[in-house]
């Protein structure tokens, strides 16, 4: 898989025949609404035709595996594949195998190194008994480079049936569904949640599911609320029995806990409650997880900051999710959502206190559009990538490529006269964020939030990692 960035006078044809591949493959992993129109600086993913297949309408996986020399089971297995009959078109599949054919004065050893495997890996898969005894014209088969394994968090807010289709469409990328949130009561009691179709989404692609609970009152995080329960010890504890009782009654596998804003004064609260939690979960086989605000310092001032406790969350959570974004938040001024140099400081902060092993970094997969000269007490609208690429070709506009925070951007101005500014993901600004993830050899990512379109996230993931599944 490549990712090409737009140049002036392309086509998707000329694209296609430049990498061997097909207008069809381009248009569908892309999710492009006008093949016909493309924007210069726009990013693309284009498949490699021998490691990569993106199915199309109509497509079996029997008949995929028979196009590529697979079993069923091998390309089911190697794309986390629950149930064979259920793929969408769209979906990028990686082959387990590709094929080479074997040139003059080429040794196995030379092949092996080229493609960054061992001469063992290929006579196996090639039942090549005598390593030394390969001829020119014979076809090898080239298991496909191994990634590495990480964990994959998304919360889902959409509890429809749209919700559960993202769920089930997407959910072979999942190790973890959080579907956000149950509110928590002062009496310690729990906010409904209708989660029964996106909770069958989990199910159908063995993506274990997270309770997540948040101290939200009327849609907003509620510092009272979290106080009212981090305070009392007994409210605690009917709290826990209620969440344990849900998650048994729903099929959860652990426990998500988001509580934003958060009184400074409360921070020992929260690391005791936090203790009393995993004490309950974890003999119950149960997984305990917080989502943190983006520190860069155990002293950084602020209510978001203060009573989070990165060295005692990390000791006492299996994992942390950290929320590496809204830097461009929609009531300040034109940013990147999620500026690589800033997560760069919260990841140098928090992998001295909590073991990158425990930390799932979060990506988000949306941007925004202000209006500028931005004012103070305005609002950016909330875009996500095709809608901004619609809105760079409604308005004649080339996308632009910040280097320094690795985000796209672009201006325009719109019919009454207004000038705005974009920001949002790509496949590039992606691909710097899961160079992050390696870089700092963390747990994983974590995505906010499904829905928003963002096609090219998906093959650019499974590009960078095979993802763990916890069934």
């Amino acid at each position: 898989m490549r990712i090409y960035v737009v140049k002036p006078g392309d086509s998707l044809w000329r694209l296609a025949q430049t990498y061997r591949t097909t207008v069809s493959q381009i248009v569908t992993v892309n999710e492009l609404e006008n093949p016909n129109v493309l924007v210069v600086g726009e990013s693309l993913v284009i498949p490699e035709s021998d490691k990569e297949y993106v199915v199309q309408r109509g497509d079996t996986l029997s008949q995929i595996a028979a196009r590529y020399s697979v079993t069923v089971q091998d390309l089911a297995s190697f794309n986390n594949i629950t149930n064979p009959s259920l793929i969408y078109v769209g979906l990028m599949l990686f082959i387990p195998y590709f094929r080479h054919t074997v040139r003059a004065g080429e040794t196995l050893w030379a092949i092996a190194k080229r493609y960054g495997v061992t001469v063992n890996q290929i006579s196996q898969a090639s039942n090549i008994a005598n390593p030394s005894l390969i001829h020119p014209g014979q076809i090898l088969r080239i298991p496909a480079e191994a990634k590495p394994v990480k964990e994959v968090n998304t919360y889902v807010t959409r509890m429809d049936e749209r919700g559960r289709n993202e769920v089930t469409a997407r959910g072979n990328l999942f190790t973890y569904l959080s579907p956000f949130s149950y509110g928590v009561n002062e009496d310690g009691s729990l906010a409904n949640l209708q989660d029964t179709l996106v909770l069958q989404g989990a199910t159908a692609t063995n993506t274990a599911p997270l309770l997540t609970i948040t101290n939200t009152v009327a849609g907003s995080f509620s510092s009272d609320r979290a106080g009212a329960i981090l305070r009392n010890p007994a409210i605690q504890d009917t709290l826990l029995a209620n969440i344990i009782a849900r998650i048994q009654e729903k099929g959860y596998r652990g426990l998500n806990i988001d509580f934003e804003y958060v009184y400074p004064e409360d921070r020992e609260n929260y690391n005791s409650f936090l203790r009393k939690a995993a004490a309950r979960l974890h003999p119950a086989g149960y997984s305990l997880s917080t989502a943190l605000a983006p520190k860069v310092s155990g002293t950084q001032k602020g209510l978001l900051y203060e009573a989070h406790d990165y060295p005692a969350h990390g000791e006492i959570a299996d994992f942390v999710v950290l929320m590496t974004y809204e830097w461009g938040w929609s009531g300040g001024s034109p940013w990147a959502i999620a500026p690589v140099t800033e997560v760069r400081k919260v990841l140098d902060y928090a992998v001295t206190v909590i073991p990158p092993g425990k930390i799932m970094m979060g990506v988000p997969l949306y941007g925004r559009d202000w209006k500028i000269p931005w004012v103070k007490g305005t609002y950016a609208k909330t875009v996500n990538l095709k809608s901004a690429i619609e809105l760079a070709t409604r308005f004649g506009q080339a996308i632009q490529y910040n280097e320094t925070y690795e985000a796209p951007f672009f201006r325009y101005t719109d019919e009454t006269g207004q000038q705005h500014e974009v920001w949002y993901e790509d496949a590039r600004s992606l691909q710097a964020k899961y160079d992050l993830v390696k870089q700092y050899g963390l747990r994983g990512v974590s995505f906010w939030v499904l829905g928003p379109p963002l096609p090219q996230n998906w093959p650019v993931l499974r590009q960078n990692f095979r993802v763990r599944k916890r069934g």
